[in-house]
């Protein structure tokens, strides 16, 4: 009897962790670890550049288990094939027929990498194919491949007559042969200076053709199969005739550039773009994997560590996006053939980003007031239900196949809707490169998926261009403190390197997108072992609160385009939601469908983002069916604010829906719950109506929050960002005992000093630049029973036990007093505290990181040499003699004599100027806990002793400044530095980073005050 139902049991267990892992809601039930200690699964990772299956197993196994030394939580295996090819072909003594993606030494490879996961407690990241994982190696007739749609175009003879082969036959496979009589045509010219040569030809001008309307035709069923036709189109004063051919093909496209003679396997072709807009081109890609990857034992393997697998952005180019079910799946949509209208979407429906200079050679126009463009945003309508086929059955097959997930970088690139189609992955992905950190582009992401109830929103961190060796790790707290602000909650970081040797490549080592892009990541950074991982856990502990419970939204902003900006621009531009403190996110129309897009009490989405009004600006456009929920949200009590005007139709094909949509605009203005203001003044409605932020700000500068509600764990979470150094307040709407969590050293303790009105919390708040502040909001009664409600200057710190209460530091200055909440008074004693101190003498010990003398030899580290410099001020390598190009570690001693011989003192803070990069501080040889880098403020008091003790920061720079002095000298893959920057127009390499210590060190003594109650 026991023996079966161990067994059930068992199964019921391992049921629960199946779920769990293929669970991308909010309320799953997965192993999160703890703030101090982050579980692998909600740690930052790296994106890690696999040069190709040809490298030294042990070494990537050697570089995974690295990272997690450090402290992430494992690495996306990206198999980088320089780029599949597209920044230079494979170097000399590579073989991508043996070492493709999917080949037999790679599936050893990419099983290797499993098992390294899996000896390390990590969690591993696939990329679905090559590159960027847009398609697989496939036989070039598979019909799940990328599909390409070009038009080719001539003019009829002013007779109206027409015989003879239509343009551009042979080209593919005729889908339609349009006539349109053309009232007018000129050429315009493009501005496309600066265009990076790597995106290709720019076009230097387009033609646009004004359509008479009512004359779009089509004539496939005339054409012979010769390709020639006779049509007779008539004659017309003032106007003349066009012919407009389309042929699908598939394009061929690849995402390995690769090609080996004579092809005998399909690894000869390197790896083709799959189909994005049909489910077609998702099964392309898993029949790949289920026949070349997916042995037993590498599936075994993913189900235990694998986490998601992976698509970057969208790429890939193209005439015109297109699939061959297109026509009918518009037509099943929209109710009307695509077919005829095709001139109308030839111009600006490729890759809107990649092909923002090559977006066609003509642009037809209709003569009617939107132009045609309800015609463009039918079509594209359609590629968004095509894409969402595609996106599902990919999501389909890895939580069934592998019990995995699936992470996207969804839709943008393309001429899409992005809005519409992300709550259709796990977990949906932004980057830090293309949003160009705007935390307005990141709310325009999180909505949708907040609104889906996602766990995770990803985003791939910290590409910067021209910026290889040289970004700073304060510039990626900058980047992450932003995205998180915008609603972001977990970061793959771009990337980490390979660190072994390979063909035709120097010292440093293998360097993905040669010199283009941030960053490479590996030991053979100094910061790797010396400060990088102080990062990685303030990273983690940030993800832990952020991937904690559900994000609670304030306002939801309507937001309804036809394509994405791919440069994300601002769409709420006025500050006043900001100002006050209201957090706000964006919804399409297309959202409304989510089964979690209700209303109860006046609450959008009560189970998620709960909303608790909805703006529409006067720049937005109304759907039919849009403005149709919104009067429903409306009726069923949310708050509705029109702001700065009416908003515009979004046009449909025959401009029925204008009519519509305005006179249900008119009704909507007159309903209860519905209101007009002016431009920025969205936030005085707010406040007028009762309606609150849950974090609302007073302050000299500009204050990002968000707001998280854990009920499983009773713990509520507020995120506090500032760009730039302020001081102010924070009054936030809970009941519950708050209490600061440091995500540098992982501590918890009760709140000091803050007051309470009624069930909001008014907490005084200071910040430096980029700095950040966790709070945590509980029922527990680990707190103190008393608070200070008027906290002085002079007390600077503080330690709390359960036991013994709240113990003060404080400082030198006029003798003040506390105020508690009870109402009692606490002197904070008459002793005379120890003055500050500047510490101004230090000893800088520069440990030079340099190449080997073998410059061909990759796999070193460095080698390292040191020289002595002795400093009375902290300034930057680049102004120390001998170190202007030196790259390394600084090993910066002082002195510092305890106890001080004036006045009284129990310990002392350390005062560091900001850390541009990294630092870590030992007292007599031992390191002390992580501090914020924003702010570096040491506690010292428990290493003091009496007498001398030595003060110790280590420092490390970026390698770029010695690595530039010797650029003429180094390749990565068969490529030179100084040869991929000229690509890019870059006529001289970057300038050189400040680095070291750089700024004021100070010591403030402080006395120990018990707070006695």
């Amino acid at each position: 009897m026991w023996k079966p139902l161990v067994h059930l049991l068992s199964l019921c267990l391992l049921l629960q962790l199946v779920t769990a892992d293929r669970d991308d809601q909010t309320s799953a039930h997965i192993n999160r670890g703890s703030f101090e200690d982050p579980a692998a699964r909600l740690r930052p990772r790296f994106r890690y550049w696999l040069p190709d299956a040809s490298v030294d197993v042990k070494t990537v196994q050697d570089n995974i288990k690295s990272a997690g030394a450090i402290g992430a939580g494992g690495v996306e295996f990206l198999p980088f094939y320089n780029y599949g090819g597209e920044l230079a072909p494979a170097p000399k003594g590579s073989d991508w027929s043996k070492y493709g993606f999917g080949t037999p030494a790679f599936r050893k490879l990419f099983l290797a990498a499993l098992q390294a996961h899996k000896q390390a407690g990590l969690a591993m990241d696939f990329a679905l194919g090559p590159n960027q994982g847009q398609g697989v190696p496939a036989d070039p007739s598979d019909e799940g491949l990328q599909w390409d749609l070009e038009p080719f175009s001539v003019a009829v003879p002013k007779s109206g007559r027409f015989i003879g082969k239509i343009p551009g036959w042979g080209s593919g496979k005729l889908v339609a042969l349009v006539s349109a009589e053309v009232l007018s045509s000129k050429n315009i010219s493009m501005d496309t200076a600066g265009t990076a040569s790597f995106l290709g030809a720019a076009q230097s001008y387009y033609i646009q053709m004004i359509l008479k309307n009512g004359t779009l035709t089509e004539w496939s069923d005339k054409v012979s199969s010769t390709g020639h036709v006779s049509l007779d189109l008539g004659t017309t004063k003032s106007s003349t005739h066009h012919l407009f051919a389309f042929y699908q093909f598939l394009s061929h496209n690849k995402n390995l550039e690769y090609a080996a003679s004579p092809s005998k396997t399909i690894w000869d072709n390197g790896s083709y773009i799959v189909d994005h807009y049909s489910a077609r081109g998702a099964q392309t890609t898993t029949k790949f994997w289920e026949k070349y990857l997916l042995t037993e034992e590498v599936k075994e393997l993913l189900m235990s560590v694998g986490h998601y697998g992976w698509e970057d952005s969208i790429e890939i180019k193209s005439n015109i996006s297109w699939t061959p079910g297109l026509p009918m799946l518009f037509r099943s949509t929209y109710g009307y053939d695509l077919k005829p209208v095709l001139p109308l979407i030839m111009y600006n429906d490729n890759n809107i980003n990649i092909q923002s200079t090559q977006p066609g050679t003509i642009q037809c126009l209709l003569n009617t007031p939107d132009q045609g463009l309800g015609y463009v945003n039918d079509f594209r309508g359609a590629l968004v239900e095509g894409y969402r086929s595609y996106l599902q059955e990919l999501t389909s097959w890895i939580n069934s196949e592998l019990n995995l997930q699936i992470s996207a970088q969804v839709s943008y690139n393309l001429p899409m809707d992005m809005e519409a189609n992300i709550p259709y992955v796990n977990a949906p992905e932004c980057e830090s490169l293309q949003f160009g950190d705007n935390i307005d582009g990141y709310r325009q992401f999180a909505g949708p998926a907040n609104l889906a109830g996602k766990r995770v929103i990803s985003n791939e961190m910290g590409a910067v261009i021209l910026r290889a060796y040289s970004l700073q790790h304060s510039e990626l707290l900058s980047f992450i403190n932003r995205a998180v602000a915008g609603g972001v909650n977990q970061v793959v970081l771009h990337g980490q390197s390979y660190t072994g040797n390979y063909f035709g490549t120097t010292w440093p080592g293998y360097t993905a997108f040669s010199y283009l892009f941030s960053e490479l990541y590996s030991d053979k950074q100094p910061s790797w072992n010396h400060g990088f991982g102080d990062v990685l856990d303030y990273v983690g502990r940030v993800q832990y609160v952020q991937q904690s419970g559900v994000p609670r939204t304030d306002v939801v902003i309507y937001n309804k385009v036809s394509a994405t900006n791919p440069n994300f621009p601002t769409m709420y531009s006025a500050i006043d939601l900001i100002d006050a403190g209201y957090t706000y996110t964006y919804l399409s129309p297309d959202n409304f469908a989510l089964p979690e897009a209700t209303v109860q009490n006046g609450i959008l989405g009560p189970n998620g983002p709960s909303y608790k009004a909805m703006v529409i600006t006067s720049d937005s456009n109304l759907t039919a069916e849009g403005v149709h929920h919104i009067q429903k949200y409306a009726r069923a009590g949310l708050p509705v604010i029109l702001s700065g005007g009416d908003p515009g139709v979004y046009a449909t094909h025959d401009g029925s829906d204008k009519s519509t949509v305005e006179k249900a605009l008119q009704a909507l203005k007159k309903s209860r719950n519905v209101y007009v203001v002016s431009a920025g003044q969205v936030a005085a409605k707010l406040q007028s109506l009762g309606i609150q932020p849950r974090v609302a700000v007073q302050t000299n500068g500009t204050w990002y929050s968000t707001w998280r509600e854990d009920a499983q764990n009773g713990m509520d979470h507020a995120f506090l960002f500032s760009e730039y150094a302020s001081d102010g307040t924070v009054d936030i709407a809970s009941a519950k005992t708050p209490f600061i969590l440091d995500p540098w050293s992982g501590t918890k303790k009760p709140l000091l000093g803050y007051k309470r009105d009624g069930e909001r919390v008014v907490i005084p708040l200071s910040f430096a630049a980029n700095q950040t502040v966790v709070i945590g909001f509980t029922d527990s009664d680990d707190g103190a029973s008393d608070y200070a409600t008027q906290l002085p200057s002079t007390v600077i710190g503080y330690d709390y036990a359960h036991d013994t209460g709240a113990v003060l530091h404080v400082s030198d200055g006029s003798s003040q007093s506390l105020l508690l909440s009870n109402g009692t008074r606490v002197r904070l004693g008459d002793k005379h505290v120890a003055s500050p101190s500047s510490l101004s003498q230090w000893t800088l010990i520069a440990e030079h990181w340099e190449a080997p003398t073998n410059i061909s030899d990759a796999a070193t580290i460095a080698t390292k040499h040191n020289t002595t410099h002795h400093l009375s001020s902290l300034v930057s390598w680049t102004q120390i003699e001998g170190l202007k190009n030196t790259s390394g570690l600084g090993y910066y001693t002082t002195t510092v004599s305890w106890p001080p011989s004036h006045g009284s003192a129990d310990g002392a803070y350390l005062l560091l100027p900001r850390i541009e990069h990294a630092a870590r501080v030992f007292v007599n040889g031992k390191r002390l806990p992580g501090f914020d880098f924003a702010a570096p403020r040491i506690d010292l008091g428990q290493y003091l002793q009496q007498g001398a003790n030595q003060v110790a920061v280590v420092v490390p720079t970026t390698m770029w400044n010695y690595i530039r002095s010797i650029a003429g000298e180094l390749e990565s893959a068969g490529v030179g530095v100084k040869t991929v920057m000229a690509g890019v127009g870059a006529t001289t390499l970057p300038a050189r980073r400040v680095n070291g210590l750089i700024g004021t060190a100070t010591l403030i003594p402080y006395v120990k005050v018990p707070l006695k109650v």
